[in-house]
């Protein structure tokens, strides 16, 4: 299975990037994480991802705030699938969120929800389960659990709503 990168502009944007480790852990895909910063160390980010197809990564996740450059410095140095986490931090989080969804032709970043870091897993899972089955089967289990809890909850509202 290929394996998953997790770069963080900063050490602190751990308390939302662990978000999505715990969910890679979840299903089992390997990962690994590190601090990376696209103004810091430019050069160490741009060789990170000039090398991570060779070093078996599948999916890039980049989480940074304020500027949120990173994703895009990343995005513009691989050919791989690069998904950016707008991490808030000021102006509730709209910063990052433009900086990153706002990525030029030819540079494309999927981005989601400013501190999104389960769903920026999830993506990750359900690109690497396009080659993957047993994973595919994992994905297919847990939106089976999510119907069901919601088939449940409705089935209690009705109940209440017939006791009224």
């Amino acid at each position: 299975m290929k394996k998953v990168a997790v770069i963080m502009g900063s050490d602190s944007d751990f308390p939302v990037v662990k978000n999505a480790l715990a969910e890679l852990k979840a299903y089992g895909v390997p990962f690994e994480c590190r601090v990376m910063s696209a103004h810091r160390t430019p050069a160490l980010a741009a060789e990170f991802a000039k090398s991570a197809k060779t070093e078996g990564f599948g999916v890039i996740i980049c989480a940074a705030g304020m500027a949120a450059h990173l994703a895009g410095v990343i995005a513009g140095n691989t050919t791989l699938p690069v998904i950016g986490i707008p991490i808030k931090s000021t102006f509730e989080g709209l910063d990052a969120l433009l900086a990153t969804v706002q990525m030029p032709s030819g540079i494309p970043v999927a981005t989601v929800a400013v501190n999104g870091a389960k769903n920026a897993a999830l993506l990750a899972i359900q690109m690497l389960a396009l080659s993957d089955d047993a994973l595919a089967e994992k994905l297919e289990a847990a939106k089976q659990s999510m119907i069901d809890g919601v088939i449940a909850k409705d089935k209690a509202l009705q109940e209440q709503i017939a006791a009224l």
